[in-house]
């Protein structure tokens, strides 16, 4: 082990020992501060990441020039990203082909026993190293993901800054741990009847291969780091594909990976980006290759299932979409429940994996701290509360954000057709960047034996569905969500045996449940070390980030033994 190796090691004992007691206690614990403060920060460290990011504009990712197999082809650089805030940003990625894929993936693959035998520890601290080296960069990363994504400048500044690099450190204290449940070597010895039969056994952990990440548009570095830094962590080396649209965020942090690598002794090439042009579908051939033997995706259900069933070589982790519930029984706080609902709703313009869409409504209403209401006096309010959350467009574009493409605004200005319109989504004009497109929630109500909610909208679009009762709202959660997939569910009641018959409902649909949500914490949201994102237990995702399943697969245990 080298000196440099070493000296990471002592860096990062302690926060890794942190991160383990994090993941067993489940408590609130986070590495990375989530406020864009200058105080938390510094002053400088705002405008030098909005400098970093514009000096990326209409350039070469030169930072990746030194990945392999670059020179001599006309096609070796590609980049089609364009800001759902309007600008181009004209920036090029390093760029392979299938006919390039052999030699890419053997390149990936040469520094894996090396960093194979550095053993858990070891590489765990490397990619502690790397991600505190992301967080330095979080502004700069911040503008990226604005400019790719669309999401608002804080969102995009937690989320795909701390909150991402929070889950990739859980990752790695999974692996770490999970791989630290084995012993290195052990003398065995079995009594006998003159001497003990004595061995020495020797444990190994053995990597899949390589890993190979494909990214999402929206939340290109939350839902890739986990993959990331779990294949990473636990001896792979990993190829990152990021959507052609969102490249950007995932070539810094790949850029600072394989920098730490080479500072560390390693082979830079145990990470690579692998950009496409759009439409060209460079997934289907990585994720078939012999060499590639994990794979971690997050995107629509059609080519999540595909990938299930066709990467027979590879170890398959997906997250595809699902119908997210609210079952609204009663409440002692109407106020809150749909100002809590209304930020839900438009929290980046739903635009998210866990943002609710189904919620079912008594249709002879509820009971509320301001007497009965009917079904339409319900929707009604959360109408009003999404209208004086959204009403001031300077202010809404904060939550908003943009659109990411234009299937998101085809479902919210055509939401009307679905159903009786509560809340018609409307255009609004970003003060800043008025070529963005950006639109408000639509509401729609409908009758529980109509079929337009029992698919995923994704985008600004709920339902307000009309049950004959609490009984079938929760019966229907149960079955869409074991036919369709659910991420988040939550219900709103003031009576205890609801709670429990919501929480038993949740048990059979496999969907983590939040229950009464009325304050500052929104269903949409997930902590790093507290609460698992996705269950495995229903279509919606066949993973959870994350658990011991999580990452277990992605290494063996190879023995030798001898007589000692």
């Amino acid at each position: 082990m080298t000196s440099s190796v070493e000296s990471l090691i002592d860096k990062h004992r302690e926060v890794l020992d942190r991160a383990l007691t994090a993941i067993g206690t489940r408590e609130y614990w986070s590495r990375y501060p989530e406020s864009p403060s200058p105080r938390v920060y510094g002053q400088e460290a705002g405008p030098a990441g909005e400098r970093a990011y514009r000096a990326h504009l209409g350039q070469r990712f030169a930072a990746l020039a030194d990945q392999p197999l670059l020179d001599g082809r006309d096609d070796a650089w590609a980049g089609y990203e364009v800001s759902p805030y309007g600008p181009e940003l004209g920036i090029t990625y390093p760029h392979y082909g299938e006919a390039q894929l052999d030699e890419l993936l053997a390149a990936a693959s040469a520094g894996i026993p090396a960093w194979r035998d550095a053993g858990p520890l070891a590489r765990a601290a490397v990619c502690v190293e790397i991600l505190d080296r992301i967080n330095a960069r979080s502004f700069e990363m911040a503008h990226a993901v604005m400019h790719t994504s669309g999401q608002p400048f804080v969102m995009a500044f937690q989320a795909a800054g701390p909150h991402a690099q929070d889950r990739a450190l859980e990752a790695v204290a999974y692996a770490l741990f999970e791989q630290r449940r084995v012993p290195e070597e052990v003398v065995w010895e079995k009594p006998g009847k003159d001497q003990p039969l004595r061995m020495l056994k020797r444990f190994h952990v053995v990597p899949r291969g390589v890993g190979l990440v494909i990214g999402c548009n929206t939340f290109p570095t939350w839902n890739s780091y986990p993959g990331l830094f779990a294949s990473l962590a636990t001896g792979n080396a990993v190829v990152v594909k990021p959507h052609p649209r969102a490249v950007l965020p995932l070539a810094i942090s790949v850029a600072v990976a394989r920098e730490v690598l080479a500072e560390a002794g390693f082979d830079p090439n145990l990470v690579v980006l692998a950009a496409e042009t759009d439409g060209e579908g460079l997934a289907k051939p990585l994720a078939l290759h012999p060499s590639v033997r994990v794979v971690d995706y997050t995107g629509g259900p059609r080519f999540g299932a595909w990938l299930e069933e066709n990467a027979r070589q590879a170890v398959v982790y997906t997250e595809k979409a699902g119908l997210n519930t609210v079952v609204v029984d009663s409440t002692d706080d109407l106020a809150g429940m749909t100002a809590n609902l209304a930020f839900s709703f438009t929290l980046y313009s739903g635009q998210m994996c866990t943002a609710p869409q189904n919620v079912y409504v008594p249709r002879d209403g509820i009971d509320t701290d301001t007497g009965h209401r009917s079904f339409d006096e319900v929707a009604e309010a959360i109408a009003d509360a999404v209208r004086r959350l959204t009403g001031d467009d300077a202010r809404a574009v904060q939550l908003l954000g943009a659109a990411a493409n234009r299937d998101v605004v085809a479902r919210a200005d055509g939401a009307g057709s679905l159903g009786r319109a509560v809340l018609e989504s409307r255009a609004v004009t970003h003060p800043d960047f008025p070529e963005a497109t950006v639109r408000t929630p639509a509401l729609v109500a409908v009758d529980a034996s109509d079929e337009a909610y029992l698919s995923e909208c994704f985008g600004p679009v709920a339902f307000l569905i009309a049950t004959d009762s609490t009984q079938e709202s929760l019966k229907r959660f149960v079955e869409t969500a074991r036919e369709h997939g659910a991420m988040t569910a939550s219900v709103y009641s003031t009576q205890e045996s609801v709670l429990q018959a919501a929480e038993q409902a949740a048990l059979d649909a496999g969907a983590s449940l939040s229950m009464n949500l009325t304050g500052a914490v929104y269903v949409n949201q997930s902590a790093a070390f507290s609460d698992f994102h996705g269950t495995g237990a229903n279509p919606a995702a066949n993973a959870t980030l994350t658990d011991g399943h999580y990452v277990s697969g992605r290494f063996r245990v190879v023995q030798s033994r001898r007589h000692i």
